[in-house]
């Protein structure tokens, strides 16, 4: 059965749209929502299989860890442990936006993002759909809507034809960039560029001088 397509435009967006993705991501289930970066597959890593559905949604293998989307700095404080000062920069200067920072996890953080659970890969995006719905029950596991190493997908049309009958619901917000977001190791004593996307590395070294 293919996936329900919803609107979700505005800020904020439809409390229907949100309501529904909460209850499919509560029930295990896979959607694809809006991003200020790329359309992106969500689950809730709380949820048992739920992030076993998205791996194989994507073919993905379970040893490339799982980022999350947070609605704010103190919700992405809560799955983290030794938070450095460098990355406390970062978050205050680029979130809400298109950064991802690699931190050290907590060790009784039950969520399921793959293999690696020392680390975890950390995002508050800059558009109203997931962070109301992290608002609403918390951080969510993502990777961007496509097959793994094939091109990102840039509209909810695309994602629903290429994926849409492994989904439950695609929330439709409009073109996505296509651009990924930024990653910066921050687990070290010194930040270290893992992938350049929308913002550059020039931007983040001169934020943390």
């Amino acid at each position: 059965m293919a996936a329900l397509v919803i609107a979700a435009w505005g800020d904020p967006p439809p409390a229907e749209a949100i309501d529904l993705a909460v209850d499919a991501l509560a029930g295990g289930d896979i959607i694809a929502l809006p991003t200020d970066t790329v359309y992106g597959l969500a689950a809730d890593p709380f949820h048992t299989g739920a992030a076993d559905r998205l791996f194989t949604v994507k073919g993905r293998p379970r040893n490339v860890e799982l980022p999350v989307l947070v609605s704010d700095e103190d919700q992405a404080l809560s799955l983290c442990t030794a938070v450095p000062d460098a990355a406390r920069r970062l978050m205050s200067l680029f979130w809400p936006g298109p950064l991802t920072i690699v931190l050290p996890r907590r060790p009784d953080l039950a969520a399921d993002l793959g293999e690696e659970d020392s680390t975890i890969g950390i995002r508050c995006p800059a558009h109203p759909v997931p962070l109301a719905i992290c608002r609403q029950m918390g951080p969510i596991a993502t990777t961007s809507a496509n097959r793994h190493h094939e091109p990102a997908l840039t509209t909810a049309e695309e994602v629903a034809e290429a994926l849409g009958a492994e989904l439950t619901l695609v929330l439709d917000a409009g073109p996505s960039s296509g651009k990924p977001s930024t990653v910066v190791d921050c687990t070290g004593e010194t930040p270290r560029a893992l992938r350049e996307g929308q913002l550059s590395w020039d931007q983040i070294a001169a934020a943390l001088r």
